[in-house]
């Protein structure tokens, strides 16, 4: 049984593309400490992406451009970004877990279970490899744009980002389509 997790991150801020992770664990090689990205910190969340990226049997990522967020949506750009992932799989999953309620189609059986990011242990090693790919992205983009402050919000809407906006207009990375960006560049025309 090759069983795949897949989950994403990035449905939310204002900018960046949305990353997915597909992980295909190794049962004779168990991780310990996977948990939902979330309820851990940067740095735990950094070591396990190294032991997941070392002991997994196989692990891919996928994602979705700003411009086909504004292009087809966050929502089906999540989904794309699952395919891309699980795509770029060596290993061809026997049955995929997906977090959350809706699936992306896929070559393989899948179930989308609500709260897996939690309870699924390939579904936390792939909330974690996504996290920490897509933030590791944003701290490119930071370092290309520091005025708006990536570094510290990851792109989503805090109230310095929503200012930084504000200030200086949308930069190539932000989401057009995601009404507060769309709302800055109305204010600023």
């Amino acid at each position: 049984m090759s069983i795949c997790g897949v989950d994403e991150a990035g449905r939310g801020p204002l900018a960046g593309p949305v990353y997915a992770a597909a992980v295909i664990l190794d049962p004779s090689r168990p991780i310990v400490g996977l948990d939902d990205s979330k309820k851990l910190s940067e740095k735990k969340r950094d070591r396990l992406a190294v032991e997941i990226k070392a002991n997994a049997l196989a692990w891919a990522l996928g994602w979705a451009s700003v411009e086909e967020i504004d292009r087809i949506n966050i929502f089906q750009a999540t989904l794309l970004a699952m395919q891309r992932a699980v795509a770029g799989l060596s290993v061809a999953p026997t049955e995929i877990l997906v977090d959350g309620n809706r699936l992306p189609r896929f070559d393989f059986p899948a179930r989308a279970i609500i709260g897996g990011d939690a309870t699924v242990a390939e579904i936390s090693a792939a909330s974690i490899l996504a996290k920490t790919s897509r933030d590791a992205e944003m701290m490119k983009l930071h370092a290309l744009a520091p005025e708006y402050g990536l570094d510290r919000h990851k792109g989503y809407g805090t109230a310095a980002h929503l200012e930084a906006l504000r200030m200086h207009g949308a930069a190539d990375f932000h989401r057009r389509s995601f009404a507060p960006v769309r709302d800055v560049l109305a204010q600023r025309t």
